[in-house]
């Protein structure tokens, strides 16, 4: 993370006594959160209900395929590099990244070419050009935008619990209010097309919406910073997948003193009363592994789980600062339909990143937000080939291949299993996609082609993670729903409780996680800044 940020130490204030903290959810937020804070001194135990670690960031390994079940994209990557420095290492030490070029395809409906995103900026422009005359011009002011929105998020409001005016009152925000105010009350779909004529360039441009659980017609185009990711730098990879990250980060986490509990299923946040009066978290109740009920004391409780779940299952209703109610008017991010493909022979039409975008976005995005929601058909489906990238998640001649396709937050979808032994609806949605995918990228035997398949639904979500109504990403990022908009990290109700995840700040996506996890240690050393921390 760049010096000029001006990053405060974590040291906790004088007379800060190391506390003992049980964090709940084992995923990326639970298990950084659990590093940080066992770093600070505090004696950390983690409680996941699931076996295995890494949450929404897990894995499937079958008949030598190995295939990451979550998040497949590396972007920001100076927020992972400043989580590692706090931590006493480096990504580079840690992980062996690899650049990706092409960043990306793209395929678009009734189009023959595809269009090939790299990282490199004079590329990306020329392509933009080649398009639509001037758009090259276009896209520079546009990429020159969403860096100087980039820089500002990072040094004023990512990593801002909010608890504090300062961040509002600095010069260069007070600058930039009436741009900002723009932002923030218009979509990016119309940003977007403020700039660009051809459908084509605005779906490159609108499609990040999708990463931050939303659509181009209802995301802030505040996230227009999003092109700066993908656009004007480099997207990487981990080799040996996303797990590979959960595992160095678990490693980290014991390695500075963090206890780490699988199959632990949290039941209940135990909650006393302060001198004062007031009620205050001390300790959960869980059930282990052998089915024996435990109790495990803290002075600080995080939750790191779906904050639904934690709120409305894990609290009494006179303790719960967003009780069911307060959920009625709250928006879920997409669900999804998952395939895990194991494909025999090699698909050079496939790049690692592989997008596929369907001609009529308002018709597809309306069915997974709209009032009536159903599947898309067609759907816009993003397809993932980490074999092109990383020998060791496919036997030699064959590919590993990740298909997306958002639908609905809605669990009557239902779930999926292995073989098409899911529901017929997640089966019927995995079958149209591998057909599209087959048609527009040239592939016309790929069904026959697969040798190992594996679904996911909507179901699968609530059942192994509690996700909200089956929502994939967490809480939709739209304006009511963004930024100090966003559920706060504390409890308004207990003392002691915090938060940690992709429903809280600062939001949705691995980097955001990591963040949310250093905003709790925030909270614990009095930090009330809007800039990162250092070691």
């Amino acid at each position: 993370m760049p010096e000029r940020l001006g990053r405060r130490p974590a040291t906790p204030p004088e007379g800060t006594e190391p506390r003992q903290v049980v964090v709940i959810g084992g995923g990326i937020a639970g298990l950084a959160t659990a590093a940080l804070l066992a770093s600070r001194g505090h004696s950390v135990d983690l409680l996941e209900k699931n076996d295995e670690l890494g949450g929404r960031v897990g894995s499937v390994e079958r008949d030598g395929f190995r295939f990451d079940t979550g998040a497949s994209w590396y972007l920001m990557p100076e927020v992972f590099e400043h989580f590692f420095e706090l931590l006493g290492t480096t990504a580079e030490a840690e992980l062996d990244l690899r650049v990706l070029d092409p960043s990306y395809r793209v395929f678009f409906e009734g189009h023959d070419e595809p269009l090939d995103l790299r990282p490199d900026r004079a590329h990306n422009r020329a392509l933009f050009e080649s398009v639509e005359p001037g758009a090259g011009a276009a896209f520079d002011a546009y990429l020159d935008s969403a860096q100087d929105t980039y820089d500002l998020a990072l040094r004023r409001f990512l990593y801002s619990n909010f608890d504090s005016s300062s961040s509002f009152l600095r010069t260069d925000v007070v600058r930039r209010t009436p741009a900002l105010a723009g932002l923030l009350t218009r979509s990016l779909e119309s940003h977007v097309a403020s700039r660009f004529s051809d459908s084509r360039l605005r779906q490159v441009l609108g499609y990040p919406a999708v990463f931050l659980g939303s659509s181009p017609d209802r995301a802030p185009s505040m996230y227009h910073l999003m092109s700066r990711l993908d656009l004007g730098d480099r997207v990487l990879y981990p080799q040996g997948g996303f797990t590979r990250l959960i595992e160095v980060i678990a490693s980290l986490a014991e390695r500075h003193g963090a206890r780490l509990h699988t199959g632990a299923t949290v039941s209940r946040i135990i909650t006393g009363q302060h001198s004062r009066g007031r009620p205050r978290a001390t300790g959960v109740e869980h059930v282990d592994a052998d089915g024996a009920r435990r109790t495990t004391p803290a002075d600080v409780v995080v939750g790191a789980a779906d904050l639904h779940h934690l709120e409305t299952s894990l609290l009494p209703e006179r303790l719960q600062t967003h009780p069911e109610a307060a959920w009625r008017r709250r928006s879920p991010g997409p669900g999804a339909v998952l395939a895990m493909l194991g494909v025999e022979g090699r698909l050079p039409e496939l790049t690692h990143h592989s997008l596929f975008f369907t001609s009529d976005w308002a018709q597809n995005f309306g069915d997974i937000f709209g009032r009536d929601s159903r599947v898309p058909d067609p759907a816009s489906v993003y397809v993932c080939k980490p074999s092109e990238t990383d020998p060791s998640v496919a036997p030699e001649g064959c590919e590993n291949l990740f298909v997306l396709v958002p639908v609905p937050a809605d669990v009557s979808i239902g779930s999926g299993d292995d073989d098409g032994a899911g529901s017929p609806l997640v089966e019927r949605t995995v079958d149209a996609a591998l057909d599209q995918v087959a048609a527009w990228a040239g592939v016309p035997d790929l069904r026959d082609r697969v040798r190992v398949r594996h679904t996911v639904g909507p179901a699968d979500f609530e059942r192994r993670y509690h996700s909200w109504r089956g929502g994939a990403l967490g809480l939709e990022h739209n304006l009511r729903q963004s930024a100090f908009l966003r559920p706060g990290n504390t409890s308004a109700k207990v003392d002691g409780l915090f938060y940690a995840g992709a429903s809280t700040v600062p939001g949705v996506g691995l980097p955001m996680c990591l963040i949310s996890a250093e905003l709790v240690l925030k909270r614990l050393t009095g930090d009330h800044s809007s800039v990162p921390v250092v070691r």
